[in-house]
């Protein structure tokens, strides 16, 4: 439910708090007086397109904040995008400067304004005059039944998707099957080329490391042998011999100079690391040898390894991963091939479509019939007497991701007339006294079953247009029955409308000091209610007449029964003693 409304710098409106209440509430003024301006600043705050020309002129930026009571549904919601919801209101948050550019919060944190489009699915359902063009398109109609009936569309969805690609695949096997062929063959020549050689990871780094290695084998035997000589087997002098024979000089002194006792240390040391380098070496020139065999298995190998990597321009390392890749491309084009297997993939996932689209359309075809009796019901107290609501289906030339049948709504504005497509009806004050109808339907089959998730507040802007006399009497009659359900906020044009209302506002538009134009909105009771009511209903001069039939209308605001929901009978009214 709408809470509070506040507006600084907004088109005309230098600054605006206004509180609402549960039920039905309107907003009434003189034409002009701006009193569309609380729908456009609530549609602004609940993600609506900002525009530079919304900033009232002179001010810097226009700021709206709507604040709501916080549906329960939206509590997960709220988590997962990570707003606080400590407290039980939500608070939402708009501004836009004179540049164009705007900025969102809910409750205190940045927001987009993507994610205000998201809360406000579950806030606010706003009737204009012409709610009743989005009901003459097909997805809407349909969005509507399947809503009425509860019917959760999702897994429909993904089916056809699944039934989809299961389609196309088989259709580009057998549209490119001879394609497919020749890149299967050219696929299946280069894997088996290349299984010839039978490349394993790692193996390039290892062959190289073992061919260098043997190329230069006499090359490190001989330098090995060197090593050796001068370190230890030097018959001459060697380093080994040499060390030994300082650390004997030194020994026979240092009894002398016991600064002489570090260096004989350092000499042992180094002379320990000579013969660990010395047995090192031994041991090398035990296991080197000159194999030309194993030279030229290895020349060999190595030729193919960069004769492949030559032809299909790789570096040579890179071989066992084009083989796996190459052997997976194969085995995918294998599957598109295989029709067979193919014809039996699309064939179940079509059998798996078809259950769930009857299933669909038979819970669909359940609905109808109540929900057309219900609107056709409120249709009679709304000046269509014998007026006749239908939902009509059509089957669809193909299946498609909402089912199998197309959905619309016909109607028949008078007794003996044949239903016809909404988008055909001619008269707009009948069209809009039947989106009032199919609004007032749905609403009171949701209360019905329970169904709390929807919007908490409706707006009605105008939808009265083109109504007067009695039938105006039954609109404000049924809003203000609406308003026992949901809050219900009407811009209206009708006394008789402005007469049910719980709480009545008046816009009002006045020059100010600076020369320029403000405007105002301001809740009225009492006398100035009953002004207005009579302003309503005589213009701008308020004959006595008209403030008595204004008295009395207020004293005593039509009543009339609201249709019974779908598949529920008329409710039946108690006759006064």
């Amino acid at each position: 439910m709408l809470r509070r409304l506040a507006l600084r710098d907004f088109v005309i409106v230098p600054a605006l708090e206004l509180d609402f209440h549960a039920g039905f509430s309107v907003l009434t003024g003189e034409t002009g007086a701006g009193k569309s301006i609380l729908i456009d600043a609530l549609q602004l705050a609940l993600g609506s397109r900002a525009e530079s020309g919304v900033v009232r002129e002179g001010a810097a930026r226009a700021d709206i904040t709507a604040e709501f009571d916080r549906p329960a549904a939206l509590l997960g919601w709220l988590d997962e995008a990570g707003f606080d919801h400590d407290e039980p209101t939500l608070l939402l948050r708009r501004t836009v400067d004179a540049q164009g550019k705007s900025r969102a919060w809910i409750n205190g944190s940045p927001a987009t304004v993507a994610q205000l489009r998201e809360v406000a699915d579950h806030l606010l359902d706003i009737h204009g005059q012409h709610a009743w063009q989005s009901l003459t398109r097909a997805a809407a109609a349909r969005e509507l039944l399947d809503t009425q009936a509860g019917i959760a569309t999702a897994p429909l969805v993904a089916l056809f998707g699944a039934r989809k690609a299961a389609a196309e695949a088989l259709a580009r096997a057998r549209e490119q099957r001879d394609e497919i062929e020749r890149e299967r063959e050219r696929l299946a020549w280069q894997v088996g080329e290349l299984d010839k050689l039978a490349p394993t990871e790692g193996e390039w780094a290892e062959l190289s490391a073992e061919h260098q290695r043997l190329a230069h084998a006499q090359a490190l035997i001989d330098a090995t042998r060197g090593a050796l000589n001068a370190i230890a087997e030097s018959d001459e002098a060697n380093a080994e011999a040499l060390a030994s024979r300082a650390v004997d000089a030194l020994a026979d002194v240092a009894d002398h100079d016991a600064r002489l006792q570090p260096v004989i240390d350092t000499l042992n040391g180094a002379l320990a690391q000579l013969q660990d380098a010395a047995h090192e070496l031994n041991a090398y020139l035990g296991r080197a040898e000159l194999d030309p065999d194993r030279l030229g298995e290895l020349d060999a190998r190595m030729s193919a390894w960069m004769g492949l990597a030559r032809r299909w321009r790789r570096p040579p390392d890179e071989l066992p991963a084009l083989l796996a890749s190459w052997r997976s491309e194969l085995k995918a084009l294998d599957a598109a091939t295989d029709t067979a297997a193919l014809e039996a993939a699309y064939a179940q996932a079509d059998a798996a479509y078809q259950a769930e689209a009857k299933a669909v359309g038979k819970a669909r075809r359940a609905a109808a019939k109540p929900l057309a009796e219900a609107v056709s019901r409120a249709m009679q107290s709304l000046g269509m007497a014998g007026g006749r609501f239908e939902v009509g289906f059509t089957p669809l030339p193909a299946p498609q991701s909402q089912g199998l049948e197309g959905v619309e709504f016909l109607v028949a504005g008078h007794a003996g007339s044949t239903p016809r497509p909404l988008a055909k009806v001619a008269s707009g004050g009948e069209l809009s006294r039947l989106a009032l109808a199919i609004a007032v339907t749905t609403v009171q089959s949701a209360g019905a079953r329970g169904n709390q998730a929807g919007p908490g507040t409706l707006i009605f802007d105008e939808i009265d247009a083109g109504i007067g006399g009695a039938v105006g009497d039954t609109v404000g009659a049924l809003m203000k029955q609406l308003g026992s359900r949901v809050q219900v906020l009407a811009v209206t044009h009708l006394a008789q409308v402005a007469a049910c209302a719980d709480q009545h506002y008046v816009v009002a538009k006045a020059p100010q000091a600076d020369g320029r134009t403000a405007s105002s909105v301001a809740p009225v009771a009492g006398e100035a209610r009953v002004a207005e009511v009579a302003r309503m209903l005589g213009g701008e001069r308020m004959a006595g007449t008209s403030l008595a039939h204004a008295q009395a209308m207020l004293a005593q605001p039509p009543q009339v029964d609201a249709p019974a929901a779908p598949g529920k009978p008329p409710a039946r009214r108690r006759s006064k003693a």
